[in-house]
C-alpha cells in the first residue's frame, strides 16, 4: 500500500507546543499551492510503474484552511499524474475551521476521514497551548462532523500538562470516547527548545509534568479506552475495528510514501527525503523547476532499526521472519540475553514470529525498541 502526504504549512496562530514546520503568514498560500501542485507532477515517477495510490493524507499546519479550490486543485493534480485507487483519503482539521458549510464542501472533494485536532475539552488547558478554538468549538466540531455525514473520525488529545491535575484528563477522555469518534490519537506533551513552551520552560514561567505523572496519564489513556471497545493498535493511537489509519499504518510497516510541500519527508524503501522548510524559498526554487529535496540515503542497519522502532510500537508487532528474510538479522540468536531479560520483567511478549510489547512495556516502548538496534 503506497501514500501521498500533502504538507499545508499555514496556520491562524502559532501553538505554544508547535514545532513543525508552519506560518501564520497566508499571503503566500495561493502561490504555494500552485508550487505544490508543480511539485506533484514533478514527482510522478517517484514511485514504480503501475502503483496505485490507496492513501492521501493532507496535514500540518492547518489544511482545513484552505479553500475548496486550493484542496480541488491539489487533488486533481494528484489523480492527473498518479494512478490511484483510494482506500482512505484523510483531512487533518481545526474545530473551528469546521463549519456545517465546510463541511459539505470536503465531502464534496471526496473527503471520507476528518482528523481533528481537539488536543483537550478544557478550555483552560487551550488557552495554555494558545489554540484557536475553545473548549465548546471541541464538542461541536464532532456532532458537526457526524451530521455531515462523517463516519471516520479521529480526535487528537495531548495529555502530560503542567497543571497536575488527574480530574481534567479524566474529563478529556471521558468526554472524547462519549463522543465515540471511533479513532483517538494521543501523545504526550514534549517542551520543545524552540517553542513559546521552551522558552518559557527555560526561564522557569511553569514545571513541566513528572514523569509518574505523565505515565499515569497514558495508563489511564489505555485503561479507558479499552473500556470502550478501543484497540490501542500503535502506542499513540487507539481504534474501533474499521477504523485504524491506514495512512499511518504505512509508516509504521516501512510501506512507501511521497511527501508534497514544504518540509514534507518522503520514503521509498532505500532513502529517506526532504523538503525544505521555508515556504519562501520552496516556492521559488519550485518556480524555477527545481525540487528544493535533500536525500538521506540508508543503510541497511538504518532500515532494519526504524523497522523494529515502529513495528514494536503496534499491534502487529516486529516481524521476526521478515527481519530474517529482509535483512539477515535472527534477533533472537542476537539479543538472547536482552529478550530473556525483558521477558522476566514482562514487558515484551515472544511467539515463533513476533515480537511485541506487553501493557507494562508500552510504558518504555522507545527504549526496548532501541535495545535491539543493531550497528
Amino acid at each position: 500500500m503506497s501514500g501521498i502526504y500533502i504538507h499545508i504549512p499555514f496556520c491562524k496562530q502559532a501553538c505554544h507546543y508547535c514545532d513543525f514546520h508552519f506560518s501564520t503568514n497566508l499571503s503566500q498560500m495561493d502561490a504555494l499551492v500552485r508550487m505544490i501542485c508543480k511539485e506533484i507532477e514533478s514527482r510522478k515517477k517517484f514511485f514504480p510503474e503501475n502503483t496505485n495510490i490507496q492513501t492521501i493524507y493532507f496535514g500540518g499546519g492547518t489544511p482545513s484552511i484552505l479553500q475548496a479550490h486550493h484542496l480541488e486543485s491539489i487533488l486533481n493534480s494528484i489523480y492527473r499524474n498518479f494512478s490511484v485507487n483510494i482506500q482512505e483519503l484523510t483531512l487533518e482539521a481545526n474545530p473551528d475551521d469546521l463549519s456545517p458549510e465546510k463541511l459539505q464542501i470536503l465531502k464534496s472533494l471526496g473527503f471520507k476521514r476528518l482528523s481533528i485536532g481537539i488536543q483537550s475539552f478544557d478550555q483552560k488547558v487551550l488557552e495554555f497551548y494558545n489554540r484557536a478554538h475553545n473548549a465548546e468549538e471541541s464538542l461541536r466540531a464532532i456532532g458537526l462532523a457526524k451530521s455531515a455525514g462523517f463516519e471516520k473520525l479521529s480526535v487528537d488529545l495531548i495529555y502530560g500538562y503542567p497543571f497536575e491535575d488527574h480530574s481534567i484528563w479524566k474529563h478529556d477522555l471521558e468526554t472524547a470516547l462519549s463522543l465515540d469518534p471511533g479513532h483517538i490519537s494521543s501523545y504526550a506533551l514534549t517542551i520543545e527548545p524552540k517553542t513559546a513552551l521552551g522558552n518559557w520552560s527555560k526561564r522557569g514561567k511553569f514545571q513541566e509534568a513528572s514523569e509518574d505523572f505523565v505515565a499515569e496519564q497514558f495508563e489511564s489513556l489505555m485503561e479507558y479506552s479499552e473500556k470502550a471497545g478501543y484497540v490501542q493498535y500503535e502506542i499513540s493511537n487507539f481504534a474501533k475495528e474499521g477504523h485504524f489509519a491506514l495512512h499511518n499504518s504505512n509508516y509504521w510497516k516501512n510501506k512507501p510514501y511521497l511527501g508534497i510541500g514544504p518540509g514534507a519527508h518522503s520514503f521509498d524503501g532505500s532513502f529517506r527525503g526532504a523538503n525544505i522548510s521555508n515556504n519562501s524559498i520552496y516556492i521559488k526554487k519550485m518556480d524555477k523547476g527545481e525540487i528544493p529535496f535533500t536525500v538521506e540515503p540508508l543503510e541497511g542497519s538504518d532500515i532494519c532499526n526504524e523497522y523494529i522502532l515502529t513495528s514494536l510500537r503496534t499491534i502487529w508487532g516486529t516481524d521476526l521472519n521478515y527481519l530474517k528474510e529482509k535483512f539477515g538479522v535472527d534477533l533472537v540468536t542476537m539479543h538472547h540475553s536482552n529478550i530473556q531479560n525483558l521477558l522476566r520483567e514482562n514487558l515484551i511478549i515472544i511467539s515463533d514470529t513476533t515480537l511485541t510489547l506487553s501493557k507494562k512495556g508500552k510504558l518504555l516502548a522507545d527504549g526496548i525498541a532501541a535495545s535491539f538496534f543493531i550497528d
